[in-house]
């Protein structure tokens, strides 16, 4: 009994290898898909400056790091002790401004030292809802619990968000030549605007990303939000909040993801990994018998052979603590 739509995804036309650098930004899917690639030992870089939604607080983040601009000082602002910037999520604040201000060059540096040497970027796009200063029209990646009379939503059109990112992707492509970049629409739902509203906004985003795949030849789109309001089409699928996905539907979608994106000997080592993780999170019935003391051995064979390739020096020493205890 078929009881869900599948449908084929074909496979990106330069899959990633382990040896690749990436730099992973947008919505939180942006983050369970790159924290299952950094679990796995890849060079990746997620979300440095927290969690963004709209294409173009993005483009505004990704322009400062290539040109080095300073984050403009009438962004700043304090709350309850706390510093933050309109550009970036709260995830990333300072107790003084000087603290806050340190933090934001760093990750600016950071974020150019990938670009310019990074083989992939994926931008995982959440909505088409703009929030801005309505004093100065200026665009806010995040309103940091600021009073709603500050701000001014609107629904961005096509052609304003795809300036945004052809003006970034011509940039790149001046500056990192052989740089892939992935596109995604966050399957995360974004309610709290209206049903019909969220569906509008998810709609332009697929629009322009199918636009933008067409336009530049290093740009590719991945189907996530299609997995999950087609294949994954049950509430059963949903966190209790019926807005994020559960565990179960990342899972199948970090599936598709890795079928679709990665080499096939990526795709062994990704095994590989998965089973010296899982030998690590063994607990013995007997943590003093023969037969545990084996399998550690055994274990640390494994993750020495691996170290040659990846870093499992933390995983290592964990396992010698506890041979050492014989």
């Amino acid at each position: 009994m078929q009881l869900t739509t599948s449908f084929d995804i074909p496979s990106h036309p330069a899959l990633i290898s382990f040896n690749d650098k990436i730099l992973s930004l947008g919505s939180c899917f942006a983050e369970s898909m790159g924290n299952k690639m950094k679990e796995l030992k890849m060079d990746i870089l997620i979300n440095p400056f927290g969690t963004l939604f709209h294409p173009i607080p993005i483009c505004q983040l990704l322009e400062a790091a290539l040109e080095e601009k300073p984050f403009p000082e009438n962004m700043f602002l304090e709350r309850d002790g706390m510093h933050f910037h309109y550009w970036t999520h709260s995830q990333v604040m300072g107790y003084s401004f000087e603290e806050l201000r340190g933090k934001l060059t760093g990750q600016r540096f950071l974020v150019k030292e990938y670009l310019l040497k990074c083989d992939y970027l994926i931008l995982t796009l959440g909505t088409a809802w703009l929030y801005e200063l309505t004093q100065s029209s200026e665009a806010v990646a995040n309103c940091h619990k600021q009073p709603s009379k500050l701000f001014t939503k609107r629904l961005t059109g096509l052609d304003e968000m795809s300036n945004y990112l052809k003006k970034i992707f011509t940039l790149l492509k001046e500056l990192n030549p052989n740089l892939k970049i992935i596109l995604t629409v966050s399957p995360v739902r974004h309610i709290k605007d209206g049903i019909p509203e969220n569906q509008f906004s998810k709609s332009l985003l697929r629009v322009l990303c199918g636009n933008l795949e067409e336009q530049h030849a290093q740009v590719q789109y991945f189907p996530s939000y299609e997995i999950m309001v087609d294949e994954l089409r049950d509430y059963r699928f949903y966190k209790p909040d019926l807005i994020h996905p559960t565990e179960q539907a990342e899972e199948y979608i970090w599936e598709k993801w890795k079928n679709s994106l990665f080499t096939k000997e990526t795709q062994n080592l990704f095994d590989k990994i998965k089973s010296v993780k899982l030998e690590l999170e063994h607990r013995p019935l007997n943590p003093k018998s023969e037969a545990h003391k084996k399998f550690l051995r055994n274990l640390k064979e494994k993750l020495e052979r691996l170290n040659d390739q990846f870093d499992f020096s933390s995983e290592l020493e964990k396992v010698n603590a506890e041979l050492s205890d014989f």
